[in-house]
């Protein structure tokens, strides 16, 4: 079904002899030396061989087989994607006879898109786990939805503890209660920072010689793996339903903060998806939109928006995209990317609800506005908005805004109502290092 190597090696992006295999890659989080792991190889999809686009488990299991050759977990595979793509990631036509869509990606148990990755990730280090003597403590550093995600995930794993970092008054008062209410094997702290700083201490964790000999130590942040590579499910679904229905390539808007998300599109696209442009949509942190526009990579301090789960001024999986594409030009070529400032967010809120009738969080909204920057010509083509998070997560943006309440959905509302706990600690690894050990 897919042509690819024996068996499948990753390798750091800043050391070409550090390599791992897929778990023990995930296990590692972060290869040693502090790159992230990519394949050493890609695999090459055969479309007419491909399942059904609307059976996300049989699909994620052909498309990561190749990815999991020589490894441990291959013979768990189906189990994992099973467990992992229990619900669904519907494409919505915008308009009859239109050529936009939604992919709404928040129908898991946090309604967001992350829940994909969290649950492929838990699911796969759990069976990694049987009989291990010593704990896995799972790091995670959230801007809003990736705790929330990993937290439900992992929640009650024999053998695992988690700890979420998200930045104190910097996430929408429902994602904080989703990233507080769970106690037991998952605790939160709240950073006297930005996400950066939340980022910045998860990747000196894993470098610190006390954190390592208390424990093992891996990440649930989209610089694991296991994040990652599920995500290309939804896209390698999405292209295939519009190259199968129109015999066109789809093209995607992404919401994009950390670009994982995005670079999970853009390997499913390496793999051989029917997959033409990728729009990263940012908010006002326009790290990557200058880094296109001059070259100049330049890192910057995060600043706060309302699509707050995008609130990054120094994204890791950069770090995968410019592996794949080195030169400048061949990354210009391969993405695009656009900043999206609050008011204009605003503006496509109501602007969605009054023409479709769409609710939109402020992620999906900052997407939205990106495609209609992009002119009648590139607008002609198959297009497809990325529905990040479920617009229920936003109530104090969203509801003004369009004159509605939102109803959440019934998952999102038994979080909402469970008690919260978290601690707060300053912006280092010494005030981490203390709460860990």
């Amino acid at each position: 079904m897919i042509d690819a190597p024996a068996d499948m090696l990753f390798v750091s992006t800043r050391n070409s002899s550090l390599t791992a295999r897929f778990s023990e890659a995930l296990a590692q989080g972060l290869a040693p030396d502090g790159g992230l792991y990519v394949p050493t190889a890609w695999p090459e999809v055969r479309l007419e061989e491909l399942p059904d686009a609307s059976d996300l488990p049989a699909l994620a299991h052909a498309v990561l087989r190749p990815f999991l050759r020589g490894d441990r977990l291959a013979d768990e595979l189906g189990a994992i994607t099973r467990e992992a793509f229990s619900f669904p990631a519907p494409l919505v036509p915008l308009g009859e006879g239109a050529k936009l869509a939604v992919l709404e990606l928040f129908h898991g148990p946090t309604a967001a898109f992350k829940d994909f990755g969290a649950r492929f990730l838990a699911a796969s280090l759990t069976r990694l786990r049987k009989g291990s003597a010593r704990p896995l403590r799972i790091l995670v550093a959230t801007s809003g939805d990736t705790g929330g995600a990993v937290a439900a995930a992992f929640h009650r794993r024999p053998g695992i503890e988690v700890a979420v970092l998200f930045p104190k008054g910097l996430v929408s008062p429902v994602q904080e209660r989703q990233l507080t209410c769970w106690g037991e094997n998952v605790r939160s702290f709240a950073v006297r920072g930005t996400f950066d700083d939340c980022q910045r201490m998860v990747k000196e964790a894993f470098l610190d010689p006390v954190l390592r000999e208390r424990s093992e130590l891996s990440s649930a942040n989209s610089i694991n793996l296991g994040r990652l590579l599920p995500q290309m499910v939804y896209y390698v679904a999405a292209s295939l339903r519009v190259w199968r229905e129109h015999g066109e390539r789809a093209n995607f808007v992404i919401p994009s903060g950390n670009l994982g998300n995005a670079l999970a599109c853009i390997w499913a696209r390496r793999i051989g998806l029917p997959i033409g442009e990728v729009v990263l949509a940012h908010n006002a942190n326009r790290t990557v939109p200058d880094f296109l526009e001059t070259g100049e990579w330049r890192p910057r301090p995060s600043v706060a928006t309302l699509a707050c789960a995008m609130d990054v001024g120094n994204p890791s999986n950069m770090e995968r995209l410019r592996a794949l594409y080195p030169r400048l030009e061949e990354l210009r070529a391969a993405v695009s990317a656009y900043s999206v400032d609050d008011d204009q967010i605003r503006a496509r809120i109501r602007a969605g609800w009054q023409r479709f009738g769409q609710v939109w969080c402020p992620h999906t909204a900052t997407a939205a506005e990106a495609y209609e920057r992009l002119g009648p010509e590139r607008q002609a083509r198959r297009w497809i908005l990325v529905a990040t998070a479920h617009p229920a997560k936003f109530p104090e943006t969203v509801e003004p805004l369009i004159g509605e309440k939102v109803t959440p959905p019934p998952a999102l509302a038994e979080l909402l109502s469970r008690p919260t706990s978290f601690t707060e600690i300053d912006a280092d690894l010494g005030a981490l290092r203390a709460v860990l050990t």
